[in-house]
């Protein structure tokens, strides 16, 4: 299923409440919340009380992106705020398998991410606890960022790592997503886009959205 994730790294902070409601009703199924710590990425910027204030404007399933060191030690705190799915990175946590498994064990959706320079067959040992991969086609920290290109072969190894396995893995690509490079995604294997600047400096977001998932569904097809 093809999905589209506003990041609400791209909104306005002083709205994002109100940022968190139109999103949905512009079509998002999902919300992208990036939580950075200042220590794993170069910036800073909100955790779980401020995912708890927007859990109540939103009827989207919230995608929180933890982008922060040691995140098996805060999984309990993002699931009592109302995340939906927790991303955490493979480079920050110390037993990757036992933080899927505590995000699995609470009901919520579980997956892991690389950065750039991280190659695919680092999570190939993870893939059977991992509801989602998230590939970054952009260095981690900081939004309005190009996109990537050579990570498109690791979105299409993971892809056809979990055809090979049996396994309706979602892969999710972050960073430099707009209707230009959401096609070269797809076509590779990716299913879920995070989508920031695209989307919420659009002069129409709920046609900015339609567009991303239609485009999307067109060349998804090419990758399977």
């Amino acid at each position: 299923m093809i999905r589209i994730s506003p990041s609400v790294l791209a909104s306005d902070f002083s709205r994002l409440g109100e940022e968190a409601a139109r999103m949905a009703s512009c079509g998002a199924e999902l919300l992208h919340l990036d939580v950075m710590d200042g220590m794993f990425v170069p910036n800073i910027s909100f955790g779980p009380p401020v995912i708890k204030a927007i859990r109540k404007c939103s009827p989207a399933l919230f995608d929180v992106h933890l982008m922060i060191e040691d995140p098996g030690r805060y999984i309990g705190a993002f699931l009592d705020a109302g995340a939906d799915s927790i991303t955490f990175h493979i480079e920050a946590a110390k037993d990757p398998r036992a933080v899927l498994e505590s995000i699995r064990a609470a009901g919520c959706k579980a997956a892991i991410s690389l950065k750039p320079a991280t190659p695919a067959e680092a999570v190939f040992p993870y893939l059977e606890l991992a509801d989602m991969v998230l590939v970054m086609t952009v260095e981690p920290g900081f939004g309005g960022q190009s996109f990537m290109r050579d990570m498109l072969e690791k979105i299409r190894t993971l892809r056809h790592e979990c055809t090979r396995r049996g396994l309706e893995t979602d892969i999710q690509v972050d960073g430099g997503i707009a209707e230009d490079t959401v096609a070269e995604a797809a076509a590779y294997g990716a299913n879920v886009f995070v989508a920031g600047s695209a989307v919420f400096r659009s002069a129409d977001a709920a046609a900015t959205i339609a567009a991303l998932r239609r485009i999307a569904e067109a060349h998804y097809a090419e990758a399977l």
